[in-house]
């Protein structure tokens, strides 16, 4: 039966006549007249340019197939047809225009994109319509960030926690407290339990849940609470101050003070207290501290204290609000005190009171604390990762600091400091001249005993290598090729991505990678003259006649009779646990040269000790390679 002519044209009519083609064919190809877009599974979306019905075929415009030709049949197989208010027709028509809508009104953008879609899409499927006609990857990825925030307040889009789920389009609404109540009961994993009860205590309100609804989901908390607490443990005190938050809902449900008691409890038993805080939140660390008092009684201080040694600033400055709240502020000054006095703070501790000196215990602020700082730098030099880098930028970005810790100086001490930077391994030839500088500048007339130095520098013996082991040069090598071959090509990737996100005033990424940029390239530098300028030993056959490198040094303290076993090794080699000492530190230069029998004044924390050399052996034991 010919199709009526309504809904056919003469031509189409007449192939079918013709048998050439059949009328399931021409109704598909009265959509795709000239003009009309459509999409190839392959090649992606196209435009009809024109019929060519006497050699039975269309011809079609790809992006990269101008002019296209298609048997009709074929075409009508395989082209589905794109109306013109289809997502991808808009684009194709004005990319413009949908990017101006992107930026007014995405949610609806979405909407029109997910039903055009079948009512869902991955975040790489959305990608791929709208990259890069309407965005580059960047700007994509910054735009959905923010869009998805958008679609999860709207409440008529599904948002899985999986990234490669698809997005759901929906026709009822959900609410956001119910949405966030379906994640935390389909969330497996305490850290996705806790993110959603976040996000939903934030959006309830006092009348959106009944009393029987709030008691089944706090029933809830504390049963996840319970199973996490072992292998999750600060997952599960966060679920619990969750629990505790929600009383202001419904006050029968009351806090949950016992559950949170036994847990900090068992957490000070064991000594994983520390952990804990260090893996909470910033923003939940009062919540925990303010709990101390109650669930400790006397013995909070000491809890609070221990965890000193480990926190960053920003538990220090909580921990220390806690000292305030309870009146006890002055004992934390003591604390403070005896742990600069027995140079056992850390670098982290000692960056906060430089930070606060202004406000928190300025009578701190002299130069002890930075011969605490000198000491805690050394230490940590010797260790993994860089615990002191936060305290060394302090020091050079704070223009004021060392003033401030030298005001209340005499010159002998000034003197033992400059003593100390010159021969300390910590700083680099450039940071020790800066440091050096500003202490001048508030002692000028030491400025010989610096220039001195620099002179004695400027013309240097034969043999001016610093001395290491052979395992600590291989070390500095493989430090030297990761950030050569990993971390400078690295972050020149990450200041090319943050580039192309514009307006580099505000560009707070391009900012940040620029100034990783300058640290990784001053590394880089200081490395480089370090490995030119060292010579590896495996410390046999040490001269024992006298303290030298590589001899092991027994030393008793004339006052008390105790003793004390130094071991004298490389630049690079100092362990302070196993009393290994590099040749370069005070104790080292004190003892270097020095025969048995001599008495020799070794620097202390308060005033020198008078210590006589028993014993001077050769070094045996092996320095391993850290991997």
């Amino acid at each position: 039966m010919v199709a009526s002519a309504a809904t056919m044209t003469d031509e189409l009519t007449n192939l079918i006549e013709a048998g050439k083609i059949n009328e399931a064919t021409a109704e598909k190809l009265l959509q795709l007249s000239p003009g009309a877009y459509c999409k190839h599974r392959s090649w992606g979306l196209g435009r009809i340019a024109e019929w060519q019905l006497s050699t039975e075929q269309v011809l079609i415009d790809f992006h990269n197939k101008k002019g296209h030709p298609m048997q009709l049949e074929y075409a009508a197989e395989t082209l589905v047809y794109i109306p013109e208010e289809h997502i991808l027709a808009k684009i194709a028509a004005n990319a413009e225009a949908i990017r101006e809508e992107a930026k007014k009104d995405p949610v609806e953008l979405m909407r029109s994109l997910l039903q055009d879609h079948g009512g869902a899409g991955t975040v790489e499927e959305i990608a791929a319509i709208l990259v890069p006609a309407v965005f580059d990857v960047p700007s994509f990825k910054k735009w959905f960030e923010v869009t998805k925030k958008k679609l999860k307040a709207d409440g008529h889009f599904h948002i899985p926690a999986k990234k490669t789920a698809p997005i759901e389009l929906q026709e009822t609404k959900t609410e956001p407290h119910e949405r966030l109540l379906e994640q935390f009961r389909l969330a497996r994993h305490p850290k996705e339990q806790v993110a959603a009860l976040d996000a939903l205590l934030k959006v309830l309100q006092h009348d959106t849940l009944t009393p029987e609804e709030l008691q089944e989901l706090a029933r809830e908390l504390e049963e996840a609470a319970q199973r996490g607490e072992r292998s999750h443990t600060t997952k599960a005190l966060e679920l619990l101050l969750l629990r505790s938050e929600m009383a202001k809902f419904h006050q029968p449900l009351g806090l949950a003070s016992d559950a949170i008691a036994a847990l900090l409890n068992n957490a000070a038993a064991s000594k994983k207290l520390p952990t804990i805080l260090k893996e909470l939140p910033p923003v939940k660390y009062r919540r925990v501290l303010e709990l101390f008092p109650t669930v400790f009684s006397d013995h909070w201080e000491e809890h609070a204290r221990q965890l000193l040694r480990y926190a960053e600033p920003r538990l220090i400055n909580e921990i220390f609000h806690l000292f305030t709240r309870e009146k006890s502020r002055d004992r934390f000054g003591s604390i403070l005190a005896r742990l600069i006095q027995e140079r056992s703070a850390s670098s982290d501790l000692l960056s906060w009171i430089c930070e606060e000196r202004a406000t928190a215990f300025p009578e701190l602020v002299n130069s002890d604390l930075l011969s605490a700082i000198l000491s805690s730098l050394e230490r940590d030099s010797h260790g993994e990762g860089k615990k002191g880098a936060r305290l060394q930028e302090l020091i050079f970005k704070d223009r004021e600091l060392i003033a401030d810790l030298l005001k209340s100086a005499n010159s002998d001490t000034a003197r033992d400091i400059i003593r100390k930077i010159m021969i300390s391994p910590v700083f680099s030839d450039l940071d020790r001249r800066s440091f050096l500088a500003r202490i001048l500048k508030v002692y000028p007339e030491l400025e010989s005993l610096v220039t001195g130095h620099q002179e004695k520098e400027a013309t240097p013996a034969r043999d001016e290598n610093l001395i290491v082991s052979w395992a600590s040069l291989e070390r500095r090598k493989k430090e030297y090729e990761h950030l050569v071959s990993k971390l400078i090509p690295q972050n020149t990737s990450d200041i090319a991505i943050a580039r192309s996100y514009g307006d580099l005033r505000e560009n707070l990424e391009f900012k940040a990678a620029k100034e990783q940029q300058a640290m990784l390239l001053r590394q880089k530098s200081e490395l480089e003259i370090m490995l030119n300028h060292t010579r590896g030993t495996n410390f046999e056959n040490p001269d024992t006649s006298a303290v030298s490198i590589g001899t092991i040094v027994t030393l008793k303290d004339k006052a008390t009779g105790e003793q004390e076993i130094y071991s004298i090794l490389g630049a690079w080699d100092g362990a302070p646990e196993k009393r290994w000492i590099s040749y370069q530190t005070v104790i080292g230069q004190t003892l270097l040269g020095h025969r048995v029998g001599e008495t020799i004044l070794l620097p202390h924390e308060k005033e020198n000790r008078a210590m006589v050399i028993e014993k001077i052996e050769p070094f045996v034991e092996s320095v391993e390679v850290e991997s």
